[in-house]
Formats: C-alpha cells, sequence, structure tokens
C-alpha cells in the first residue's frame, strides 16, 4: 500500500517539456499558457500496476496537474475526459496542453493525452481564480465518520477508506454506495488531482449492484467494462488528508452503458466536488442477468 502511494505522489510529479524542445518565450516568462502559443507538454510515469491498462484515475490526476503547471495562477473548476482507447502500461503519456482564452478570472484549457502518435484521451478544463461570495449549499446532510472497525479496502486506492456495505458482494442491491477515504499527510496542491483519481474507481461497481450474481469484480470474466468519459467538477478549497465522503449513486444502465454520479463531502459536511461518468458495461447477451430489486427511489 505505501509503495502505491509513493508510486502514485511520483506519477503526479509531472516534468515539463514541449513538442519543440523548449517552452515558447512567452510561456517561460509568464509561466503561463499563452493563447495561439504551442502547446505545453507535460510528462510522468505510469503506475506500475499488475492491470493490462493504465488506470483511468491516473491519466484523470494526470490532466488535473498539467492543467494546474499550465496555468498556475488559477484552479481547476472542471474536467471533461473522454477516453479514446487503451493506453499501454509500457509507455509514459504526454500531456499537450493548449490554451483557448486567459483572462483575469478564467481560463480553458484543452488537453490532448499522446502515447507515440495515438491520442489516448482528450480533455476539456475550466480554471478560476478563488473569489468571495455568498454561499448556499443544499444537500443532504451526512452522518460522522465511520468508526475503524468499517474498514475496507480497495484495491487502487492507497489510504484509509470506510464503508457499510460491501462493494464487491454478488447480492442485489439498490445502485447506491457511499465510502469515507482519508490519504496519509499531502499538502492541498495535491487535493484536486488525488481526488478525480479517486473517482474513476467506483460508479461501475454501483451501477452494477441491482444485477442479482454480479459485482465490478466480474469485468473480463462476467462482462467487459471501460469508462468512456468522466467529469469532475471542483466547488471549494479542501484537503484529502482530512476525511471525505465520496457519496454516489448510478439512476442508468441500458444499451451498454452505464452512467453514474456523485458528491465529495467532508466530515462537516462540506460540498467540495462533483464527478460524473459514463462507461461502457456490455455482457454477454446470452448470460445478461437481470434486474431483481425494486427501482430506486428517486434522489433529490
Amino acid at each position: 500500500m505505501a509503495d502505491l502511494w509513493n508510486n502514485l505522489l511520483a506519477s503526479l510529479d509531472l516534468r515539463a517539456s514541449s513538442p519543440h524542445g523548449s517552452l515558447s518565450e512567452a510561456e517561460s516568462a509568464s509561466g503561463t499558457t499563452v493563447p495561439g502559443s504551442p502547446p505545453s507538454a507535460f510528462e510522468g510515469p505510469n503506475l506500475p500496476l499488475n492491470y493490462r491498462r493504465l488506470f483511468g484515475g491516473q491519466i484523470l490526476g494526470q490532466f488535473v496537474r498539467a492543467a494546474e503547471l499550465a496555468c498556475p495562477d488559477k484552479r481547476v473548476k472542471s474536467i471533461h475526459t473522454l477516453f479514446a482507447r487503451e493506453g499501454s502500461v509500457e509507455e509514459p503519456v504526454r500531456y499537450e496542453v493548449s490554451c483557448q482564452h486567459q483572462g483575469r478570472s478564467f481560463a480553458t484549457l484543452s488537453i490532448l493525452a499522446r502515447q507515440a502518435a495515438r491520442v489516448v484521451a482528450s480533455a476539456a478544463v475550466s480554471m478560476h481564480v478563488d473569489e468571495d461570495g455568498p454561499q448556499a449549499q443544499h444537500v443532504e446532510a451526512i452522518a460522522a465518520p465511520l468508526a475503524p472497525e468499517h474498514q475496507v479496502t480497495f484495491d487502487l486506492l492507497p489510504w484509509e477508506t470506510r464503508a457499510v456495505e460491501d462493494l464487491n458482494s454478488t447480492a442485489a442491491a439498490s445502485p447506491e454506495y457511499e465510502f469515507w477515504m482519508r490519504t496519509p499527510p499531502v499538502g492541498p496542491e495535491l487535493a484536486a488531482a488525488l481526488t478525480a483519481y479517486a473517482t474513476d474507481l467506483n460508479l461501475i461497481g454501483t451501477a452494477l449492484r441491482p444485477f442479482d450474481g454480479v459485482s465490478q469484480r466480474g469485468n473480463g470474466t462476467a462482462f467487459t467494462s471501460a469508462v468512456t468519459a468522466h467529469t469532475v467538477w471542483f466547488h471549494r478549497p479542501f484537503r484529502t488528508d482530512d476525511w471525505l465522503l465520496l457519496r454516489q449513486h448510478s439512476p442508468l444502465l441500458a444499451h451498454g452503458r452505464c452512467f453514474g454520479r456523485g458528491d465529495v463531502l467532508t466530515a462537516a459536511g462540506e460540498l467540495v466536488a462533483s464527478f460524473a461518468q459514463e462507461a461502457l458495461v456490455r455482457f454477454d447477451s446470452a448470460a445478461a442477468p437481470t434486474v431483481s430489486t425494486p427501482r430506486a427511489a428517486q434522489r433529490g
């Protein structure tokens, strides 16, 4: 677990390069990507996982870090990612960042994740400076963080996680799931990247919960799945080494795709991020399961 944590931090420590050998003069002078200039490029190592393809969470985290490095005077407000094809664990991913707009308050970036001549994924990123103003929040209240006896393990999350329900259970249940997480001590500058990484893990498993006899561990045997699109919105500054609740649900699985969404809240109940995901979920038509629980009640 400690090795995965250190490897994850290393993967988020992107190094700058340029498709043309060096940053443009405008970028070097300002430390920021300038509209119309050649793309900035960043690379980082892949997580050494025993997995046949790159984990999408790694790409999401590295997208966030590339945007922050290209536009250091603003925070990531939202990141909208499309996954084009599987990435290879044998080759580093190159993130080419182009600035579409750079203003005093907002910036818009597009990022291509490449391996050789192949685009693995693309992202549209919105950046925003911190601003003061009135606040209002309308979300379902949360309980206190769970006690240590509710500790669970997710193979790709190298930090504390706690949950009441078992997402690996094959018993049918409502397509909702929530878990608490807390990373080892780490600076707030990595909060967005680490959270983007974490949001990629359990939405497919949440969508599969209504199907009796199936869980997320059936990928590659009972079904085939792959994330096709993922979006994260960041609402407030926060830390990941304090307890965070990831509360998620899936309103739909149909036509070989599932859709899920969720919120990230602090232990004090502050909504700090939201996320949504679409994924391929393809069953063998002859062995496709059926829903064996009543449709979950609509959430507000």
